[in-house]
């Protein structure tokens, strides 16, 4: 069984790091205007919410950045890739 919250659940912080999660809708606007609808969520965010979370806090932008795509090295003697 998941380990329960240490602190309450609050609307405009972030349920992983505490941080204001700038959300729209716990602000009194629209959906729309949030950040959340224009930038992809990392999946393992959303993973690593607590179970009593989930669906009733929003994550922030950092927490919710997509992890990073570590880039391959090229072979040596392979020319630049064109951009």
């Amino acid at each position: 069984m998941p380990a329960a919250l240490s602190t309450p659940l609050t609307p405009s912080a972030c349920p992983l790091c505490g941080q204001a999660n700038e959300c729209a809708i716990a602000a009194g606007r629209p959906a729309e205007s949030c950040w959340c609808m224009t930038q992809a969520i990392n999946p393992a965010a959303l993973a690593a919410l607590p179970h009593e979370a989930r669906g009733k806090v929003c994550i922030c932008a950092a927490c919710g950045a997509p992890a990073p795509v570590a880039q391959q090295p090229s072979a040596a003697g392979d020319p630049p890739s064109p951009i």
